[in-house]
């Protein structure tokens, strides 16, 4: 669990783009959260469906499929129990104590991705260092 770079191709010129992010791991699944909205990894990630991880040298392939926005509430609130201090402004006051309905009501404007390892054809084997 922690922070990592998130490298996703640009949705118009394919160059790869870089942010970071935090990584929320829950009952045994992965998710990145959009605590800023609809930033623009959110719209190259739903555009190319995948992207990698970097964590100094090494890096992690996965694809992406993003959640409902009723599926979103526990993430949510795990996200912001872990990382409330760093992000809470952006969550109009609520906060990991909320109830399913507040997280409901601002779920649309946090997307969610729950992400998986990627180990088709041209992806780096896993911990590899990349070019």
């Amino acid at each position: 669990m922690g922070s990592r770079v998130l490298e996703v191709p640009g949705r118009k010129t394919g160059e790869p783009r870089r942010t970071p992010v935090n990584l929320l791991t829950l009952d045994h699944a992965r998710y990145l959260v959009a605590p800023r909205g609809h930033t623009q990894w959110v719209r190259n990630l739903r555009a190319s469906g995948r992207g990698r991880l970097l964590v100094g040298r090494r890096s992690e392939s996965f694809t992406a499929n993003e959640l409902e926005d009723d599926d979103k509430p526990p993430v949510l609130r795990a996200y912001l129990k872990r990382w409330k201090v760093e992000v809470g402004v952006f969550f109009e006051g609520v906060g990991p104590d909320s109830s399913d309905e507040e997280l409901r009501r601002i779920a649309p404007d946090h997307p969610v991705f729950r992400i998986e390892p990627f180990n088709g054809p041209g992806a780096p084997r896993p911990g590899s260092p990349q070019p």
